[in-house]
């Protein structure tokens, strides 16, 4: 990966597009929510591999980050709270969240942060009929 200073950030460019990256949302993604969209990216897309693999039927899977940061020492992430929410057809939340727990473990984003930023994972399922 090569990165470019300019002006107002950093640009990078990768296979999908360009990436401009600063401390001022006008002229790019800031990098703590490059590093939290990583983070919940990551494992909800591990946790939808695993969904897909057992068969479970859900129409949409949302979530919302909240984010704690320290401004004592230099605005650092201190806990993601990631809250999830499923919602789909005969659904059993214990399974879910031992599921929820599985994907944690095989994220490589929140794996890679674990002994610096604590990432809580919440779950709420909302039913449908047909």
């Amino acid at each position: 990966m090569d990165f470019y200073i300019k002006e107002s950030g950093v640009r990078t460019s990768f296979e999908y597009g360009q990436l401009d990256i600063s401390g001022d949302e006008t002229f790019g993604y800031r990098p703590y929510q490059l590093m939290v969209a990583s983070i919940a990216g990551c494992s909800i897309g591990v946790f939808r591999k695993i969904l897909d693999k057992q068969r479970t039927e859900y129409e949409d899977i949302k979530v919302t980050a909240d984010i704690t940061r320290n401004s004592d020492e230099a605005n650092r992430i201190e806990s993601i709270k990631l809250h999830f929410v499923i919602k789909g057809y005969h659904l059993n939340q214990d399974k879910l969240l031992k599921n929820l727990q599985v994907s944690s473990k095989n994220c490589s984003m929140v794996q890679s942060v674990k002994d610096s930023i604590e990432v809580e994972e919440t779950l709420e399922c909302i039913e449908l009929s047909r």
